[in-house]
């Protein structure tokens, strides 16, 4: 390894960088469409539900649970004069939910019996459907409660929960999303940034010249890696602000842990990147084996909108080849829980075996040979 030799490689990629700023782009603009993309379009809080909402005798008590609906984030109450109409409101879309008070509410409710309030709600998206339902029961519980306050009356429930939300009080999904986001973005742009650096020496045939100069293959990949390696950090250091002051995430946990933890897993991302474009030769093969390889898998087998427990059990087996899934334990852990070593070490540990094994076969494959 000769350090002047290495030297000349890494400013001669910064000259080709600065003359093609396709690697700038990659490195700074995408990463910030896509977390505007993302980060405003991907979402599992649901807010202003439309619900359809059927009162068949109205009364006081029904006009106080429908005002308690109205105060809520979380619904968009529409009046229909009966349920048939209500049913065509959810058949068209128009609502996602009915809300029904039958004739008997109030006279059930004012007498001391159980009252009854029909919900029927849409699965057609079974996740929707289950946050509504949940925020129903919710608004019917707190209605309940204030009501019994009112009347001077102890409200008699067997079980009175006390709930506590760790690390993400709030249950603000975009929390939760936006760390595991980073990392899905940052295996893209890390692949791709080294996915068509060697192809590109290949198709314009300035390979030939450095394979006779007298560089070893090591001195051309880490001239490579180099710089690549500083761009992925800014990057990196980008969507982390962006995460921070743009999309107001909690950084919980310490930035050296974080720039740690960020180096060992672009690391893992650019061996993919060169080890593709070493066997590719071809920029366009060389970027869709990139999306296909790295982007696909850590956009659905990492954790970060699917549950990986939620999985069938073999599926579970193949998200560990996964490197986004490590990267991603470890930024929702820092961000929202702060440094929990025992999660941060051992899936350091695992993005550190990748990066050998991915570097090392890049560097294996790798001849200063034309064949």
């Amino acid at each position: 390894m000769n350090a002047q030799r290495l030297r000349g490689l890494i400013r001669k990629e910064f000259l080709q960088i600065l003359r093609d700023p396709s690697a700038i782009a990659i490195a700074f603009v995408m990463p910030v469409l896509l977390l505007f993309l993302f980060g405003y379009g991907v979402s599992l809080d649901a807010r202003q539900v439309p619900v359809a909402v059927v009162v068949d005798q109205p009364t006081g008590e029904t006009s106080a649970f429908i005002g308690g609906l109205r105060q809520s984030p979380y619904f968009s109450p529409t009046l229909y004069p009966d349920i048939a109409a209500a049913r065509r409101a959810v058949m068209a879309r128009q609502a996602d939910g009915i809300l029904w008070l039958r004739s008997n509410f109030s006279r059930q409710l004012l007498s001391g019996q159980t009252a009854s309030a029909g919900a029927l709600v849409n699965g057609v998206d079974a996740n929707n459907a289950r946050i509504l339902e949940g925020y129903l029961q919710g608004v019917w519980q707190t209605w309940l409660q204030l009501r019994a306050q009112a009347a001077g009356t102890a409200l008699i429930i067997p079980v009175i929960p006390q709930d506590r939300i760790w690390f993400n009080p709030a249950l603000r999904s975009r929390d939760y999303l936006v760390p595991g986001l980073i990392a899905v973005i940052m295996t893209l742009i890390g692949a791709l940034l080294t996915a068509l650096v060697v192809a590109r020496e290949w198709e314009r045939g300035t390979m030939e010249a450095l394979m006779a100069s007298p560089v070893t293959m090591g001195e051309i990949l880490l001239g490579k890696l180099i710089p690549y390696f500083l761009m992925g950090m800014g990057g990196m250091a980008l969507s982390v602000a962006m995460a921070v002051w743009l999309f107001a995430v909690p950084l919980e946990g310490s930035l050296w842990a974080l720039t740690l933890a960020s180096a060992l897993f672009l690391l893992v991302a650019l061996g993919m990147g060169l080890l593709i474009s070493t066997l590719a030769k071809n920029q366009f093969v060389a970027a869709q084996v990139a999306i296909i390889v790295t982007f696909l898998p850590a956009f659905i087998l990492s954790g970060f909108i699917f549950d990986i427990q939620s999985m069938p059990q073999a599926i579970q087996v193949i998200t560990h080849i996964v490197a986004a899934r490590y990267f991603v334990f470890i930024l929702q852990t820092i961000f929202l829980a702060g440094d929990v070593w025992p999660v941060i070490l051992g899936n350091a540990g695992a993005l550190l075996i990748m990066a050998v094994l991915f570097l090392g076969i890049t560097w294996r494959k790798s001849r200063k040979r034309l064949d």
